[in-house]
């Protein structure tokens, strides 16, 4: 059985002509499709289901003919995103999405908690940031979702909500106890290894020791494609603007005054225009002294981004969320080097992945002059980024993140997690037009 948007990956190198999906016994199909061309010979075909299907007919034509072994039956059940109708077997569900055995990351963060007390920390930690952060304090038990609040910013919760009642329609997860900090900065900066405290955060440090998942920005991304974002790691790659030969030459940076540097990087597009284009969008943090920073400029398209051949990622107020979309364009990045990282910034690797430069910009000139000098090598660098963003950071891959994340949390918890007073439910959303019904449930009420 599968669920909602999936991809498909075509590699033809035909005229494009058509897909199309329907379910073979029924009347009506509710399935959104979209081709999305990566102009490599490649198309990425995705869908979103609106309703769940017995079966799947796929058919992919050129004029009126199949393409390879059109069409292709998916056999289901088949759900959409709404229904809740979890595999029991979680190893089932890990192999029916490749999840990787062991994410590396997941391993460096946890080595700092041998033990996870879920009754000590649901005491200990609300008492230590209860009162200045703002702070999800979540319990999954028998597959359900609660959660208790702290902190007056508590908006932010919809991601964390959306992501975990997406998993639990998708797989029974395992009964845990945790604490997300909702806020840009990671909380736990205790040097001993003694009495630390697990806080799960979107952004982390190498000052701090808080446990990293794929941030709010990427996970909704993920959960809203084809829904109410327009920008995610699919629609990206159709997206990547002119051929590396015929992008401007100019490097290229639109933001807001988040960080000290960030005011440093317009300054220097302003001494040399024809090296660097970078410019505020807004100005929040900063005093705006427009005979230094000039004006502020309109937003222009993400997509626009990539008529230019070098990106320049620059922290914000922590690690700067556009990076995972600007790795799946075909331009090259240029990253600050930072104390900042998200889930998968370990894994990527300076002079295969992006080009790095000093935290201060003192050689950002140095090194966009190297990347002109060395077109070749430049072009090479931006295709492996490219190519570790497609093999990394699409949707599968989050599902799979945030599910082993706590499945190997669960696994250290010596005690067991608790519905403790004051939580109150997460809802699934009832909002569905097309109820399902869930083939697992139906067998298991039947025992």
């Amino acid at each position: 059985s599968l669920w909602k948007n999936r991809a498909l990956l075509v590699n033809i190198r035909i005229h494009w002509k058509s897909v199309k999906i329907t379910a073979p016994d029924e009347q009506f199909t509710r399935v959104g499709v979209q081709v999305l061309d990566r102009k490599d010979g490649s198309f990425l075909v995705r869908y979103r289901m609106y309703a769940s299907y017995k079966n799947l007919k796929i058919e992919v034509k050129t004029g009126d003919k199949h393409v390879a072994k059109s069409p292709y039956i998916l056999k289901g059940p088949v759900y959409h995103e709404n229904c809740d109708c979890p595999q029991e077997e979680s190893s089932a569900w890990l192999e029916e999405m490749n999840c990787p055995q062991i994410i590396p990351q997941i391993q460096r963060d946890l080595a700092n908690f041998p033990i996870v007390d879920p009754d000590k920390i649901a005491e200990e930690i609300p008492q230590r940031f209860g009162q200045r952060q703002s702070l999800c304090h979540y319990t999954i038990k028998d597959n359900e979702v609660y959660i208790k609040t702290y902190g007056e910013h508590v908006g932010f919760r919809i991601f964390m909500d959306a992501i975990l009642l997406s998993l639990t329609r998708k797989v029974k997860m395992p009964d845990v106890e945790f604490f997300v900090n909702l806020g840009d900065w990671p909380l736990e900066k205790r040097k001993s290894p003694q009495n630390l405290h697990p806080i799960f955060s979107w952004c982390g440090s190498s000052e701090s020791k808080d446990i990293v998942m794929p941030t709010y920005d990427l996970t909704d991304s993920v959960l809203e494609t084809m829904g109410r974002v327009s920008l995610d790691m699919m629609s990206v790659q159709a997206n990547t603007g002119p051929s590396w030969e015929d992008k401007n030459t100019t490097a290229f940076w639109r933001g807001r005054d988040s960080r000290k540097e960030r005011l440093e990087l317009v300054k220097l597009s302003r001494k040399y225009p024809e090296i660097i284009d970078a410019a505020f969008t807004n100005f929040f943090f900063f005093k705006h002294d427009e005979s230094l920073y000039g004006p502020i400029v309109k937003h222009i398209s993400f997509f626009d981004f990539f008529k230019y051949k070098y990106q320049i990622n620059i922290d914000g107020t922590v690690a700067a969320y556009r990076l995972p979309y600007l790795l799946a364009g075909n331009s090259v990045v240029l990253k600050q080097d930072s104390i900042y990282y998200e889930h998968f910034y370990n894994e990527l690797q300076p002079w295969k992945h992006y080009i790095p430069f000093k935290g201060d910009l003192s050689d950002l000139l140095e090194k966009l002059q190297w990347a002109k000098e060395h077109d070749e090598e430049a072009k090479n660098i931006a295709k492996s980024g490219q190519e570790f963003a497609r093999n990394n950071l699409m949707g599968d891959h989050i599902f799979c993140y945030y599910f082993k994340l706590f499945q190997e949390y669960a696994s250290l918890q010596v005690s067991e997690p608790k519905i403790r007073d004051g939580m109150e439910k997460v809802q699934q959303p009832d909002d569905d037009l097309f109820p399902c019904t869930c083939h697992r449930k139906k067998a298991k009420d039947e025992l």
